[in-house]
């Protein structure tokens, strides 16, 4: 049983975590403001915009938690940011519903609120860091794909067979890739000159996806530090990398890339 499905970044993501990262600063700013300058009408915003943060924290964390499970190569240093990021976004998030929490009562001194919004700012700063990180150094959410290497090509697969077909011989173009999910494992099947290959969707250095890097000549290059594998034996061409890549059979019958695991 096969399905098609996409783990390219979500496209929202990006665009919703301006939102709280604009709302719990503005909470900060004006709650500092009006405490300072005894405006209750800036208290009030400051209110506000906490609830506004705090919703918007929520939303955004849905496409973030989508591109955490399905996009971030899983045994990669990027899954350990990617978590890290996390953490640190949702306890900032945490720090402000206490903040919200702490607003609401009279016995509380509002530089006591006050602090907790500054630990969630700084913690948001330093998660908005590692996220930065995750796009610029892990290329998540990043389409840094060669020329003519053809659309984004993936398939899930689920079966109890040995060999399974997994492509139509013309599905790829000559140096185009597709990435398959065999029972859970990640393959990537390649189309060179000399014909089909398949490997591990996992690069030995620091398990960057191969399916997002380069083909050309029989070689792979990760795409998060350069390292090149041969597609044909999985034999380093190039470090950092010390270690090879499993391949796996590939062949053609009547038409069809049948995979062998």
């Amino acid at each position: 049983m096969k399905s098609k499905a996409s783990i390219k970044s979500h496209p929202l993501h990006p665009i919703l975590i301006l939102f709280p990262i604009a709302f719990f600063t503005g909470t900060l700013v004006a709650h500092s403001a009006g405490w300072l300058l005894q405006k209750p009408e800036l208290l009030y915003t400051a209110t506000l915009l906490n609830w506004a943060g705090v919703v918007m924290a929520v939303v955004a964390a849905v496409p973030g938690l989508i591109d955490f499970i399905y996009t971030v190569p899983p045994n990669s240093s990027g899954k350990k940011r990617a978590a890290q990021h996390g953490i640190l976004n949702t306890t900032a998030l945490v720090l402000f519903i206490i903040a919200l929490w702490l607003r609401r009562r009279n016995d509380i001194q509002p530089i006591v609120v006050l602090a907790f919004e500054i630990a969630g700012v700084t913690l948001m700063v330093v998660a908005g860091w590692m996220g930065g990180t995750l796009v610029h150094r892990n290329q998540i959410g990043v389409d840094q794909r060669y020329a003519n290497a053809g659309k984004w090509n993936e398939e899930y697969f689920t079966t109890n067979d040995s060999t399974l077909k997994v492509a139509e011989r013309d599905e790829l173009k000559v140096n185009a890739m597709k990435l398959l999910h065999i029972n859970g494992k990640r393959i990537v099947l390649a189309r060179t000159e000399k014909g089909f290959a398949a490997f591990d969707d996992h690069c030995t250095h620091r398990g960057g996806s191969l399916a997002g890097g380069s083909l050309a000549c029989d070689t792979v290059q990760c795409p998060w530090h350069g390292s090149q594998f041969s597609v044909q034996d999985g034999s380093v061409k190039a470090g950092p990398t010390k270690e090879r890549i499993q391949t796996y059979t590939v062949a053609e019958e009547n038409g069809a890339v049948m995979l062998t695991l």
